[in-house]
């Protein structure tokens, strides 16, 4: 009985959060002058898509936000992976009370940040720069977190005998640590697609520029764009072309999306 209920209860809270997708999707596919009407028809567009893709550079904004995501990605795996191996496998003094000062970087919100980092970027003139909105972001404390309690799980006798066969601590980290935490680079990355694909308030601090807007703040600007209030269609559609990469990588990826948190946490 306990079991159906709470079934029934994970099933309304699974409705009320795809609500108001579904909503958005299909008011992209209606005709602009039943939008906003609950009458059920059989009347269905694509235009809505055409006119939003030729009414703003899209493209632009999908290969601005692919490579800020991407740049960001590749730089936080490399700067993670280095960090966590220092604090979980090399004894320093002030290790571990240094890997606490770092972990309180989680509880300090982003955009606590954002003036100072706006002052630090002004004065090395990468204001409205994809290199500006990346540079921020560049480490990460809860992935070295994460990459750190999983070294920490690996046996040391494999380090000792890549050693023996001739390997330095970069080959060691390269062929033994990354290969074996793999899972928990999966959680990571998706978590950092998902928050950098999504990141409105900074790149819309410090963009001007179509060259170097991302797909939110170019979405934000085309919603703006209407005169004479929001078009329900077009603005369906736009939002449905932003978040429509998220949904079929999340579509593709579900399985190893929960099989990753399930390894990385397991451990």
């Amino acid at each position: 009985m306990i079991r159906r209920i709470t079934g029934a209860g994970m099933f309304g809270l699974a409705v009320l959060w795809m609500f108001p997708l579904l909503w958005a999707l299909w008011t992209s596919f209606r005709p602009r002058e039943h939008a906003t009407s609950w009458s059920f028809s059989l009347d269905f567009t694509f235009d809505n898509y055409a006119k939003v893709w030729d009414a703003a550079p899209f493209a632009q904004y999908y290969l601005n936000t692919f490579l800020i995501v991407i740049g960001v990605l590749m730089a936080q795996i490399i700067t993670a992976t280095l960090a966590a191996y220092a604090f979980a496998k090399l004894r320093f003094w002030g290790r571990d009370v240094l890997f606490i000062l770092f972990l309180v970087q989680i509880m300090v919100p982003a955009d606590i940040l954002i003036f100072p980092n706006y002052n630090v970027l002004r004065d090395l003139s990468l204001l409205d720069t994809k290199i500006g909105i990346m540079l921020p972001y560049f480490a990460s404390a809860f992935g070295v977190f994460l990459l750190r309690q999983t070294f920490k799980t690996i046996p040391h006798e494999l380090e000792e005998a890549a050693r023996m066969e001739g390997c330095n601590w970069f080959q060691i980290l390269w062929r033994v640590y990354v290969p074996l935490a793999r899972p928990t680079y999966i959680a990571f990355g998706l978590v950092s697609v998902s928050y950098h694909w999504n990141n409105f308030m900074w790149p819309l601090i410090i963009t001007n520029s179509v060259e170097n807007r991302p797909l939110t703040v170019g979405l934000a600007i085309f919603a703006q764009s209407f005169e004479t209030g929001a078009q329900w269609a077009e603005v369906s559609a736009a939002t449905m072309m932003v978040i429509f990469p998220l949904l079929l990588a999340f579509l593709m990826f579900q399985r190893q999306f929960i099989n990753s948190f399930i390894h990385s946490g397991g451990k």
